[in-house]
């Protein structure tokens, strides 16, 4: 009996206590001059009665920003929430950088003895960026990442893919043994593949500082460590690009494409290298559309012999039911 006695009272206050604070709540909304109810005007910062038009509250802090905007353009330009986090940066793009201008906020120029702090400022900040060897490796690694890219013309979703396979291998300490630059062309290189921007493994090894049998090697090691599920290269994903650089129609291109469709249902293209078939590809469909392309021109852009052109483009024509010519 006790402790049912108990229970009922602890539930009476707690339903005292809400009834309670329900009639502050209410006596906040009240007028106090006509007991009308009240609201907020966030454009003035005024509490004001609906009833007769008191003001109770004024000059309330306003949580907005300090600006107006009077389209989305101008609402972004003005917005000051600052960069998003990203893959490709060392530290995510969370920390802050000194500046280089030795000038204060009102555009003066430092004193020497400043100018010395600053400098100090720098080198300090710059060391507590980069605390240990791995956030050293880091840094060079995605530095060579993005440099990489850029050369070779990747967009942004597959330098964030490849900083994050980079991150799994370093965190999986597979980097002892093995270069940066090599586990960095590697990761790079599994990224356009899985994004299906694919480049060709003569294309990499232009861009970086490792050689071509290093590549391969930390190239399959890494895909085996992660377990990264990447297919086999597409010959059509490298189609747009070789057409694009050689100037060659929309026409050209879908009749490549029909080529190679027509070479994948006869066979053929097992065991073939997919940049080859993709090149005589162009090739042979610029010469069925009378399109003016030469092999020699078609082999800078692809990046492969004309001899492989040459057979590659037979094999693909044979398959198609159209008769080969030199």
């Amino acid at each position: 009996m006790s402790e049912i006695h108990t229970r009922i009272s602890s539930d009476e206050q707690h339903a005292q206590t809400e009834l309670e604070s329900d009639e502050t709540t209410d006596e906040a909304d009240i007028c106090p001059e006509c007991g009308g109810h009240t609201k907020l005007d966030a454009e003035h910062g005024e509490t004001v009665c609906d009833d007769c038009g008191l003001v109770v509250e004024e000059n309330e802090i306003d949580h907005g920003p300090e600006w107006r905007a009077f389209d989305a353009s101008e609402k972004d330009s003005k917005s000051r929430v600052g960069a998003p986090t990203t893959k490709m940066m060392h530290d995510k793009g969370l920390s802050t950088n000194i500046g280089w201008q030795d000038r204060d906020a009102y555009g003066n120029s430092l004193s020497s003895s400043q100018r010395q702090k600053m400098q100090r400022l720098r080198t300090w900040n710059e060391r507590f960026r980069t605390r240990d060897s791995k956030e050293r490796n880091l840094k060079q690694a995605l530095g060579e990442i993005d440099r990489m890219a850029s050369a070779l013309g990747l967009p942004k979703n597959v330098r964030e893919t490849a900083s994050v396979i980079y991150r799994r291998a370093l965190e999986d300490d597979l980097l002892p043994g093995r270069s940066i630059e090599g586990v960095a062309t590697a990761s790079l290189y599994a990224a356009a593949r899985q994004a299906s921007n694919p480049r060709s493994l003569d294309e990499m090894t232009h861009v970086s500082r490792v050689e071509r049998m290093e590549l391969t090697r930390t190239y399959r090691y890494i895909i085996r460590e992660l377990g990264l599920e990447v297919a086999p290269a597409d010959p059509e994903s490298y189609v747009p690009r070789f057409c694009s650089g050689l100037d060659l129609s929309d026409e050209t291109e879908r009749r490549a494409r029909e080529l190679i469709d027509a070479a994948r249902a006869d066979g053929i293209l097992s065991g073939k290298s997919p940049v080859g078939i993709a090149a005589a590809a162009v090739y042979a469909a610029a010469l069925l559309t009378n399109e003016k392309v030469t092999q020699s021109e078609v082999s800078d852009i692809a990046d492969i012999s004309e001899v492989t052109i040459r057979n590659r483009y037979k094999e693909l024509l044979e398959a198609d039911g159209v008769p080969a010519t030199a």
